[in-house]
């Protein structure tokens, strides 16, 4: 039987997950949906033969929906979290998990309390074949033990409403989350560098900036974020080894010889470049509650993942290099 679907949050993330789960994604459909956007929301609702709700706890509460998924304003993730592990229901939830380290323990808490994963948080990157190509080869060691990674996150253009921490909350987050489940080590210090500003950045965001970030092992990771590069959306990924590198590729699958040039064009947008990693991560998350065996990444990812971030904030603010303290895996994540 169809798993039914509850969505809280219908902006640009929620619609396109609508799209994806009952266009793409087999064993699911959209029944409910709920959005602070009333007039929106409930065209929405009437277009894809779904309920409207006027809170996300009514849709949470409702029998006409199975599973939840959260891609509303972050500050309002960890209410609908706990709301759908009180209620016992599975929930996807798009980054953030929590707002801060503490948000994100709160949920740990309340799942371990239920005694059962529920939660799967919105990290797509896991699900790039790019990233589980690089995965694989690091886990055979061909190359030998990897040493250094070099990384950027690069963005064409970045609002007004985008903000100095939010290179890292809004969008370093992927790559903490990533490079973690890439070398299977957690992070023991973090440092941020500012270094020299664009000039398409504005007073209220600084510019590019550099995460150097160290694992239990000792590998060195550095992290370019560079949301103001005018020529396009693109991630790189350099793994150096003992013997050889492993390097990501952007995905294009053409390239063009014209005018005495020959090149290959560079995704605009997240949307382009991570699209089938989205379609591939709702696929498998809607098989895994039909096996009833979580496979995603985890709240307690979303926690690691939370106090990274917090200590990449500290760091910025004092320019120093600032450890990294996690409490020991509890047994229902190992």
């Amino acid at each position: 039987m169809d798993l039914k679907v509850g969505v809280i949050g219908t902006g640009a993330i929620g619609i396109e997950h609508i799209r994806r789960i009952n266009e793409k994604v087999q064993g699911a459909f959209v029944t409910a949906v709920s959005d602070i956007n009333i007039e929106q929301a409930t065209k929405l609702a009437n277009q894809i033969n779904a309920v409207f709700f006027e809170t996300g706890e009514e849709l949470i509460a409702s029998s006409n929906v199975d599973i939840v998924v959260v891609t509303s304003w972050d500050p309002t993730h960890e209410k609908y979290v706990l709301e759908a592990i009180k209620h016992g229901k599975y929930v996807f939830c798009e980054k953030p998990l929590a707002t801060d380290s503490a948000g994100c323990k709160r949920i740990v808490d309340a799942e371990i309390a239920a005694g059962k994963k529920l939660v799967q948080v919105g990290f797509m990157r896991r699900y790039d074949r790019g990233y589980i190509e690089l995965k694989r080869a690091i886990e055979t060691r061909q190359f030998g033990e990897p040493l250094m990674l070099h990384c950027a996150h690069r963005n064409p253009t970045a609002d007004e409403n985008y903000l100095t921490p939010m290179a890292i909350i809004n969008t370093g987050i992927h790559e903490i989350d990533a490079l973690r489940w890439l070398l299977q080590e957690d992070y023991v210090s973090a440092q941020m560098i500012l270094p020299k500003q664009t000039s398409f950045t504005h007073e209220k965001l600084h510019d590019p900036q550099v995460l150097i970030l160290e694992t239990t092992s000792g590998i060195h990771i550095d992290l370019e974020i560079f949301v103001n590069c005018q020529f396009g959306y693109d991630i790189k990924c350099d793994v150096v080894c003992e013997t050889g590198e492993i390097g990501l590729e952007d995905p294009a699958y053409t390239h063009i010889k014209s005018k005495g040039k020959n090149y290959t064009e560079i995704s605009p947008d997240w949307q382009t470049r991570f699209v089938e990693a989205y379609d591939y991560e709702f696929e498998l998350w809607v098989r895994s509650i039909q096996t009833g065996k979580l496979a995603g990444p985890t709240a307690w990812d979303g926690y690691v993942a939370a106090v990274t971030m917090d200590a990449c904030g500290k760091a910025r603010e004092s320019g120093e290099k600032v450890k990294i303290q996690l409490e020991d895996c509890p047994a229902l994540y190992k």
